[in-house]
Protein backbone atom coordinates (compact mmCIF):
# COMPACT_ATOMS: atom_id res chain seq x y z
CA UNK A 1 0.00 0.00 0.00
CA UNK A 2 1.38 3.56 -0.33
CA UNK A 3 2.52 5.83 2.59
CA UNK A 4 0.91 5.32 6.13
CA UNK A 5 0.34 8.31 7.98
CA UNK A 6 1.86 8.44 11.48
CA UNK A 7 -0.67 7.35 14.34
CA UNK A 8 -1.28 10.15 16.50
CA UNK A 9 -0.25 9.85 19.66
CA UNK A 10 -3.25 10.26 22.02
CA UNK A 11 -5.52 7.73 23.12
CA UNK A 12 -7.11 6.20 25.83
CA UNK A 13 -3.92 4.96 28.35
CA UNK A 14 -5.35 1.12 28.31
CA UNK A 15 -5.56 -1.36 25.80
CA UNK A 16 -8.96 -2.11 24.03
CA UNK A 17 -8.67 -5.44 26.04
CA UNK A 18 -7.99 -4.03 29.13
CA UNK A 19 -10.89 -1.43 28.14
CA UNK A 20 -13.49 -3.85 27.69
CA UNK A 21 -12.90 -5.93 30.85
CA UNK A 22 -12.64 -2.72 33.11
CA UNK A 23 -16.29 -1.90 31.35
CA UNK A 24 -18.08 -5.05 31.13
CA UNK A 25 -19.10 -5.78 34.17
CA UNK A 26 -18.98 -2.17 35.82
CA UNK A 27 -21.78 -0.48 36.71
CA UNK A 28 -23.16 2.83 34.81
CA UNK A 29 -21.75 4.97 37.72
CA UNK A 30 -18.22 3.04 37.77
CA UNK A 31 -17.88 3.03 34.26
CA UNK A 32 -18.42 7.02 34.10
CA UNK A 33 -15.49 7.58 36.98
CA UNK A 34 -13.03 4.85 35.03
CA UNK A 35 -14.05 7.03 31.99
CA UNK A 36 -13.77 10.24 33.84
CA UNK A 37 -10.39 9.39 35.45
CA UNK A 38 -9.02 9.08 31.72
CA UNK A 39 -10.27 12.14 31.04
CA UNK A 40 -8.44 13.97 33.43
CA UNK A 41 -4.96 12.37 32.63
CA UNK A 42 -5.32 12.18 28.71
CA UNK A 43 -7.22 15.33 28.02
CA UNK A 44 -5.34 17.55 30.46
CA UNK A 45 -3.01 16.94 27.11
CA UNK A 46 -5.26 17.46 24.69
CA UNK A 47 -4.89 20.60 22.76
CA UNK A 48 -6.77 20.29 19.61
CA UNK A 49 -10.33 18.41 18.65
CA UNK A 50 -8.53 15.40 16.59
CA UNK A 51 -6.51 14.13 19.56
CA UNK A 52 -9.77 14.56 21.74
CA UNK A 53 -11.88 12.20 19.08
CA UNK A 54 -8.90 9.59 18.57
CA UNK A 55 -9.17 9.45 22.47
CA UNK A 56 -13.16 9.51 22.48
CA UNK A 57 -13.27 6.55 19.47
CA UNK A 58 -11.27 4.41 22.31
CA UNK A 59 -14.42 4.49 24.83
CA UNK A 60 -16.40 4.35 22.47
CA UNK A 61 -15.40 1.30 21.49
CA UNK A 62 -15.46 -0.08 25.04
CA UNK A 63 -18.81 1.44 26.45
CA UNK A 64 -20.53 0.07 23.17
CA UNK A 65 -19.40 -3.37 23.82
CA UNK A 66 -20.64 -3.23 27.52
CA UNK A 67 -24.44 -1.31 26.18
CA UNK A 68 -24.10 1.31 28.94
CA UNK A 69 -23.75 4.81 26.70
CA UNK A 70 -27.09 6.18 27.13
CA UNK A 71 -26.91 5.33 31.07
CA UNK A 72 -22.77 6.75 30.82
CA UNK A 73 -24.36 9.95 29.10
CA UNK A 74 -26.75 10.31 32.48
CA UNK A 75 -24.41 9.97 34.80
CA UNK A 76 -22.03 12.42 33.11
CA UNK A 77 -24.77 15.39 33.29
CA UNK A 78 -25.46 14.43 36.72
CA UNK A 79 -21.67 14.71 37.55
CA UNK A 80 -21.66 18.13 35.83
CA UNK A 81 -18.22 18.50 35.99
CA UNK A 82 -15.49 19.90 33.76
CA UNK A 83 -13.93 16.49 32.59
CA UNK A 84 -18.02 15.19 32.00
CA UNK A 85 -19.10 17.91 30.26
CA UNK A 86 -15.93 17.98 27.76
CA UNK A 87 -16.43 14.07 27.78
CA UNK A 88 -20.14 14.69 26.61
CA UNK A 89 -18.62 16.68 23.79
CA UNK A 90 -15.97 13.79 22.43
CA UNK A 91 -19.12 11.40 22.62
CA UNK A 92 -21.12 13.66 20.94
CA UNK A 93 -18.70 14.24 18.16
CA UNK A 94 -17.78 10.51 17.62
CA UNK A 95 -20.36 8.07 18.92
CA UNK A 96 -22.92 6.50 16.60
CA UNK A 97 -26.22 8.13 16.39
CA UNK A 98 -28.28 7.58 19.19
CA UNK A 99 -25.51 8.19 21.47
CA UNK A 100 -23.80 11.35 19.92
CA UNK A 101 -27.38 12.69 19.58
CA UNK A 102 -27.95 11.82 23.63
CA UNK A 103 -24.08 13.54 24.43
CA UNK A 104 -24.87 16.28 22.37
CA UNK A 105 -27.98 17.15 23.87
CA UNK A 106 -26.60 16.83 27.53
CA UNK A 107 -23.71 18.63 27.25
CA UNK A 108 -25.87 21.37 25.34
CA UNK A 109 -27.58 21.43 29.02
CA UNK A 110 -24.23 21.43 30.98
CA UNK A 111 -23.00 24.28 29.00
CA UNK A 112 -25.93 26.33 29.65
CA UNK A 113 -25.21 25.89 33.51
CA UNK A 114 -22.06 28.08 32.84
CA UNK A 115 -19.36 25.25 32.98
CA UNK A 116 -16.27 25.65 31.21
CA UNK A 117 -14.93 23.65 28.04
CA UNK A 118 -11.57 23.20 26.65
CA UNK A 119 -10.93 25.40 23.43
CA UNK A 120 -11.18 23.14 21.27
CA UNK A 121 -14.86 22.06 22.09
CA UNK A 122 -16.60 24.42 19.34
CA UNK A 123 -14.73 22.84 16.81
CA UNK A 124 -14.69 19.25 17.55
CA UNK A 125 -16.80 16.68 15.21
CA UNK A 126 -16.99 19.32 12.44
CA UNK A 127 -13.61 19.11 10.43
CA UNK A 128 -13.96 20.38 6.38
CA UNK A 129 -13.91 17.04 4.16
CA UNK A 130 -10.75 17.73 1.38
CA UNK A 131 -9.22 15.24 -1.02
CA UNK A 132 -9.65 11.65 -1.07
CA UNK A 133 -7.25 9.16 -3.03
CA UNK A 134 -6.95 5.15 -3.47
CA UNK A 135 -3.75 3.24 -3.86
CA UNK A 136 -4.17 -0.17 -4.41
CA UNK A 137 -1.84 -3.31 -4.89
CA UNK A 138 -3.05 -7.08 -5.75
CA UNK A 139 -6.19 -7.33 -3.68
CA UNK A 140 -5.75 -4.77 -1.54
CA UNK A 141 -6.24 -0.91 -1.95
CA UNK A 142 -6.52 1.66 0.87
CA UNK A 143 -8.78 4.42 0.78
CA UNK A 144 -7.66 7.79 2.07
CA UNK A 145 -9.66 10.50 3.01
CA UNK A 146 -8.39 13.79 4.14
CA UNK A 147 -9.95 16.70 6.91
CA UNK A 148 -9.39 19.42 7.94
CA UNK A 149 -9.39 21.94 11.23
CA UNK A 150 -8.57 25.43 10.15
CA UNK A 151 -4.84 25.31 8.75
CA UNK A 152 -4.10 21.68 10.41
CA UNK A 153 -4.77 18.53 8.70
CA UNK A 154 -5.25 14.75 8.83
CA UNK A 155 -6.40 11.76 7.40
CA UNK A 156 -8.44 8.42 7.59
CA UNK A 157 -7.18 5.68 6.11
CA UNK A 158 -8.64 2.21 5.70
CA UNK A 159 -7.58 -1.09 4.16
CA UNK A 160 -9.44 -2.79 2.09
CA UNK A 161 -9.11 -6.85 1.54
CA UNK A 162 -10.73 -8.24 -1.14
CA UNK A 163 -9.85 -11.24 -0.69
CA UNK A 164 -11.59 -11.23 2.64
CA UNK A 165 -15.29 -10.21 0.91
CA UNK A 166 -14.26 -6.44 0.73
CA UNK A 167 -13.98 -5.94 4.55
CA UNK A 168 -12.21 -3.25 6.18
CA UNK A 169 -8.51 -4.70 7.43
CA UNK A 170 -6.77 -1.96 8.91
CA UNK A 171 -7.38 2.04 9.79
CA UNK A 172 -4.58 4.53 10.00
CA UNK A 173 -5.38 8.06 11.79
CA UNK A 174 -2.88 10.81 11.41
CA UNK A 175 -1.10 14.05 9.91
CA UNK A 176 -1.88 14.73 6.37
CA UNK A 177 1.64 17.23 5.51
CA UNK A 178 3.39 15.57 2.86
CA UNK A 179 1.12 12.19 2.83
CA UNK A 180 -0.65 12.29 -0.75
CA UNK A 181 2.92 13.87 -2.05
CA UNK A 182 4.70 10.61 -0.98
CA UNK A 183 2.36 8.18 -2.40
CA UNK A 184 1.79 9.68 -5.51
CA UNK A 185 5.86 9.54 -5.24
CA UNK A 186 5.60 5.47 -4.50
CA UNK A 187 3.39 5.44 -7.05
CA UNK A 188 5.59 6.20 -9.79
CA UNK A 189 8.24 4.17 -8.95
CA UNK A 190 6.12 0.64 -7.70
CA UNK A 191 4.50 -0.54 -11.42
CA UNK A 192 2.19 -2.71 -9.09
CA UNK A 193 0.66 0.35 -7.18
CA UNK A 194 -2.24 1.47 -8.91
CA UNK A 195 -3.00 5.22 -7.53
CA UNK A 196 -6.47 7.43 -8.78
CA UNK A 197 -7.67 10.66 -7.02
CA UNK A 198 -11.32 9.86 -6.15
CA UNK A 199 -13.91 12.56 -5.60
CA UNK A 200 -15.38 12.46 -1.99
CA UNK A 201 -18.74 10.58 -3.24
CA UNK A 202 -16.65 7.89 -4.37
CA UNK A 203 -14.69 7.39 -1.29
CA UNK A 204 -17.95 7.61 0.49
CA UNK A 205 -19.57 5.10 -2.21
CA UNK A 206 -16.21 2.57 -1.54
CA UNK A 207 -16.49 3.49 2.61
CA UNK A 208 -20.48 1.97 2.53
CA UNK A 209 -19.68 -0.89 0.74
CA UNK A 210 -16.26 -1.63 3.14
CA UNK A 211 -18.34 -0.95 6.03
CA UNK A 212 -20.99 -3.15 5.06
CA UNK A 213 -18.42 -5.63 4.42
CA UNK A 214 -17.71 -6.13 7.70
CA UNK A 215 -14.23 -6.05 9.79
CA UNK A 216 -11.33 -8.65 8.51
CA UNK A 217 -8.33 -8.07 10.72
CA UNK A 218 -6.26 -10.63 10.77
CA UNK A 219 -3.17 -9.56 12.85
CA UNK A 220 -3.64 -8.53 16.87
CA UNK A 221 -1.88 -4.72 15.89
CA UNK A 222 -4.91 -4.34 12.75
CA UNK A 223 -7.58 -5.76 15.26
CA UNK A 224 -6.90 -3.14 17.85
CA UNK A 225 -6.55 -0.25 14.92
CA UNK A 226 -9.92 -1.19 13.87
CA UNK A 227 -11.92 -1.90 17.46
CA UNK A 228 -10.05 2.13 18.38
CA UNK A 229 -10.39 3.66 15.29
CA UNK A 230 -13.78 2.28 13.90
CA UNK A 231 -15.80 5.41 15.76
CA UNK A 232 -13.81 7.77 14.18
CA UNK A 233 -13.88 6.21 10.99
CA UNK A 234 -17.74 6.32 11.45
CA UNK A 235 -17.97 9.47 11.63
CA UNK A 236 -15.83 10.57 9.15
CA UNK A 237 -17.66 8.99 5.96
CA UNK A 238 -20.75 10.99 7.51
CA UNK A 239 -19.05 14.08 6.59
CA UNK A 240 -18.05 13.73 2.65
CA UNK A 241 -20.11 15.09 -0.13
CA UNK A 242 -22.23 11.89 -1.41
Amino acid sequence: MGAQPPDEPIGSGLGDAELEAVFAEASPSDTLAAVLTEARMVLAEVDNPLDAELWGSDIVAAIGSAGQADAIVAAAEEAGTLEALATLRVLGAVGPPQLCAAASAAAGRLAALGIGEPAWAPAIGAPSPAQCWSDARGRQEAVTMSFWYADSGHVVSVLIDRDQGGGIKNIWVGASEGLLERTREMSVHDPGMVFEMITQADARARMDRAIAAGECPQQPDEAGNVASRRAILLARVGLLHG
